[in-house]
């Protein structure tokens, strides 16, 4: 197997920072499914996109890999240790007691407030001028995760600083990720330090909302209440630390992917007016009602816009790698794994992989249609998959269809941005989307 030597990596450091794919691409073109790069004199890593090892990391043989100290001790130093960036038997008690949130029936119970968040901050949609929606999904994906979480409609500003804390901590982490060499100046400057202390800001205005939903004795059964109901096997209640990881964590999954993901969405159609008109056609025929039970069955019949959905998240995947660690000796085919071994599984090349798509690069959503489907399955990874596949994937989809059905049922989108810049951070964001709303 190919070695990418230190060199190689520090002589492509300032792109690398920017952004790693086109890094990760050459490297795959030239040397085939599986590669070692030299981070360090003692760090390597295994990139790879083929989907037999990915199926092997992730399903068949999961339980002899855990995440990367990238999320487990870095990422949770800001974010705190919740389902995401946890392992083991911590991670297995907390997503015994989350799970039980995102059932779709308790799902369906806040589809109402989903669509309520959602029309409100579509009325920020200017028609006849060309808007940037990439932060007004933020804003919508944001407020939907703190409605449903809270039921509240008077903490906006303290969410409106949440929202750039977390951002800011996202960029601080990425430059100690891709400029590990520079972590003992960002420490020393205490740039380190001053982004902690904001992430402990941001579990103050948390605990305080939580705070004020005890004091007031009211059952809301939002998310937040399920929550607060949940037990550990002796029937004791999660601690306030580990309650305030658990939503601090919902609320950086439950919106960045999803803003994402509908700005590429909304991008894709902008640039294609044929599907765009189709999917038009079919939200024409749905009445998406107020109430929970006739909302989730109009979602259910909108089958087009969930397969546009899906392509946009096969060309466009959040998590566009997945990291894990060997924590012990493992092999596979011909390749040796031993314990300590650190994967990193591109989601993003393998989406992409003409091996496994035909005509890779273009918007195709019949490609998702129920009968096709099944044969996609070993190569398309857009919310992970075995046991740690994503707690909040049904959320996620439901309020992108209801998004996209609000705004193709009002507005024809046009673009005239020939090809979306992307920025690959913790997930994969694009750096603008600038559309052009016209009235139906």
């Amino acid at each position: 197997m190919k070695l990418v030597s230190r060199f190689q990596v520090l002589k492509n450091a300032r792109r690398i920072l920017k952004n790693p794919l086109p890094f990760h691409h050459e490297n795959f073109e030239a040397y085939g499914d599986c590669f070692k790069v030299q981070l360090s004199s003692k760090e390597i890593v295994l990139f790879t996109r083929s989907p037999g090892l990915i199926k092997h990391i992730l399903q068949k043989q999961h339980r002899k890999y855990e995440k990367s100290p990238l999320q487990t001790v870095d990422l949770a130093k800001y974010i705190g240790h919740g389902i995401l960036t946890s392992s083991g038997e911590h991670w297995r008690t907390h997503r015994r007691m989350v799970q039980p949130a995102f059932h779709k029936k308790k799902l369906q119970n806040l589809m109402g407030v989903m669509r309520e968040a959602i029309l409100l901050e579509l009325e920020r949609i200017e028609p006849g001028k060309e808007q940037d929606v990439f932060p007004l999904m933020g804003d919508l994906a944001f407020q939907v995760v703190a409605k449903s979480l809270f039921s509240s409609s008077d903490i906006r500003e303290r969410m409106s600083r949440l929202q750039h804390i977390t951002e800011a901590n996202q960029r601080m982490l990425i430059k100690e990720m891709r400029q590990p060499y520079l972590k003992w100046w960002y420490r020393l400057s205490g740039k380190i330090d001053k982004h902690l202390k904001m992430s402990a800001e941001g579990k103050r205005l948390l605990l305080d909302i939580v705070d004020e939903r005890r004091r007031s004795g009211l059952e809301k059964d939002d998310l937040l209440d399920m929550l607060l109901r949940a037990r550990y096997e002796d029937g004791s209640p999660m601690p306030d630390g580990q309650l305030l990881d658990e939503v601090m964590i919902l609320f950086i999954a439950g919106h960045e992917t999803t803003a994402n993901a509908l700005s590429f969405t909304l991008f894709l159609l902008a640039k294609n007016p044929a599907i765009q008109n189709h999917v038009y056609e079919e939200v024409s025929k749905v009445n998406l009602e107020d109430s929970s039970a006739d909302l989730m069955q109009g979602v259910m019949q909108l089958q087009f816009v969930k397969q546009c959905l899906e392509e946009a998240l096969r060309l466009y995947p959040p998590a566009y790698v997945i990291d894990r660690v060997a924590i012990e000796d493992d092999t596979f085919e011909d390749i040796s794994l031993p314990k300590g071994t650190m994967v990193l599984m591109s989601i993003y090349e393998l989406h992409r992989y003409s091996h496994f798509w035909n005509m890779p690069l273009e918007f195709d959503p019949s490609r998702f249609k129920e009968a096709d489907k099944k044969d996609s399955g070993d190569y398309y990874y857009p919310f992970g998959a075995g046991p740690r596949m994503c707690v909040g994937n049904n959320f996620a989809m439901y309020e992108m269809i209801i998004a996209i059905a609000e705004i193709v049922k009002k507005y024809s989108i046009s673009s005239t941005l020939q090809n979306i810049e992307i920025n690959p951070l913790i997930s994969l964001k694009p750096k603008s989307v600038p559309l052009l709303f016209t009235e139906r």
